[in-house]
């Protein structure tokens, strides 16, 4: 059951009609729970709750497959005006993305010309951007991509999932960029032919490319709620004296927050995934694929007030 839901879910993510109608409706039936608001100054109101408990975060304006240059240059005004925010209202706040919502299926020349924008504005405020990893099908434009801009810009770092069979390759070719990378298990619907199809493959694969980046000396975001992943990164570090200031763990607003509190009073450096903004419905739906028993806590967000 826990399968079809899965796949149910991610089949809806990608429904054209259904983000339209979640974009008019707004907020409801429960996606409060995992989303910031609509607003720029929504996200800022959580920022500031959560830098109060000592958590960092990081904020995302949701959107993906724009199909034209204006959207995708609206987009990239957000995400400028999203860093300028961060700067001004002194937040501890970085800033992600997806490189499908600055133009990367209209053209290669838009989306670098939309991110060096962007990323000139990130360095004048000292603001870190990561691109948010997307499907096995645009892996590879990403990477490329990020490795062009790292030639000019040091304020930026990618994310690479551990259900596909290519991310050991890809942590070895991007050893030499020294990259700041989230890893995480991945939330795509995916064929065998690319990713692992079973969990506990997906498993031994992550924490595989945890150890091989975290000793090549490289910062490294642990992107997981799964307790077995933090306790082994835990006993990594620990065996390596792999010093607190090159990892940290990362969760998603809204999932496992007294765990979120529990590493930080252990510790460790929590970073909190805080997404806001109207075209909400496909993550909505990749939260609920990712672990179908949040949809008990929208029943009750929908129903219980």
């Amino acid at each position: 059951m826990e399968k079809i839901l899965k796949n149910f879910f991610l089949f809806m993510g990608k429904n054209k009609a259904a983000t339209k109608m979640a974009k008019k409706y707004g907020l409801r039936f429960g996606a409060g729970r995992f989303v910031a608001g609509a607003s720029l100054q929504s996200s800022i109101d959580v920022i500031r709750k959560l830098n109060a408990e000592d958590l960092y975060v990081t904020i995302d304006h949701l959107g993906e497959f724009v199909d034209n240059e204006q959207e995708a240059k609206e987009m990239t005004d957000h995400c400028i005006e999203a860093v300028k925010g961060i700067a001004e209202n002194n937040l501890n706040s970085q800033l992600s993305l997806k490189l499908t919502s600055l133009g990367l299926d209209i053209s290669r020349e838009l989306v670098l010309s939309n991110m060096k924008r962007l990323l000139a504005a990130a360095e004048e405020y000292d603001v870190f951007i990561t691109i948010d990893m997307e499907d096995e099908a645009r892996c590879q434009a990403t990477i490329d991509i990020l490795k062009e801009l790292r030639s000019e810009y040091e304020n930026i770092g990618t994310v690479l999932q551990a259900y596909l069979y290519r991310t050991v390759a890809d942590i070895q070719d991007l050893d030499s960029y020294n990259p700041n990378l989230r890893l995480v298990k991945g939330a795509y619907k995916e064929s065998p032919s690319v990713a692992f199809p079973e969990k506990k493959d997906v498993d031994e694969n992550f924490k595989k490319i945890i150890k091989m980046h975290l000793l090549n000396g490289n910062y490294t975001a642990v992107a997981t709620h799964d307790d077995n992943i933090i306790s082994y990164t835990k006993e990594l570090v620990k065996e390596h004296n792999i010093p607190n200031d090159q990892f940290e763990f990362q969760m998603l607003f809204g999932i496992r927050v007294e765990r979120q509190r529990q590493l930080r009073d252990e510790g460790y450096k929590m970073r909190v995934y805080v997404p806001y903004g109207n075209d909400w419905y496909g993550y909505f739906m990749r939260r609920l694929a990712e672990r179908p028993a949040n949809v008990a806590f929208v029943l009750k967000g929908v129903f219980g007030k």
